[in-house]
């Protein structure tokens, strides 16, 4: 009886697998792939989708000069790097980015977009241009849409009261 336990329990013992080395490169192609995605979604963000009650907000603020000087220092301080000195998009950070930052003195475009839209995007932000609602108060960020606002219009570069 012991010879017939013992031929069972060798009968019965797993042999381990030999791992193959097809299944390790399999594992590491998808770990690849998947690194990769993220990488790619992270440098490549989707539309900037501003909600619709944003769109229809509208700006508190009443141009002024006085609002502009004081503006233009505060666009030079948190806006320029990237959308450059006259909004043309053309800043130093700004050639680093894809989409490159928009043209802030295309009047076509500038037109297109709501007050509240632009107050939102400056808010809220979108990769890779950081969110201003906890860095510049409500008020600063509204003077920011009327200095945005005045590129546009400007035949100069600079707004007037700036120069």
């Amino acid at each position: 009886m012991y010879s017939i336990v013992r031929t069972l329990s060798s009968a019965m013992t797993i042999m381990p697998r030999r791992k193959s080395p097809v299944n390790l490169v399999l594992f590491v192609a998808l770990l690849l792939v998947a690194a990769g995605s993220a990488v790619y979604a992270y440098f490549h963000p989707g539309p900037w989708i501003v909600p619709e009650a944003a769109k229809h907000v509208v700006n508190p603020l009443k141009a002024s000069q006085a609002d502009l000087s004081g503006t233009h220092k505060l666009y030079l301080d948190k806006c320029a790097e990237c959308h450059g000195d006259t909004g043309k998009g053309d800043g130093p950070q700004g050639r680093m980015y894809d989409p490159l930052p928009k043209d802030l003195t295309d009047a076509a475009h500038m037109n297109s977009v709501s007050d509240g839209e632009l107050f939102y995007k400056i808010s809220e932000g979108h990769r890779p241009m950081p969110a201003f609602r906890k860095r510049l108060t409500e008020e600063q960020r509204w003077q920011l849409v009327l200095f945005l606002r005045s590129l546009s219009n400007s035949s100069s570069s600079v707004p007037a009261a700036t120069k």
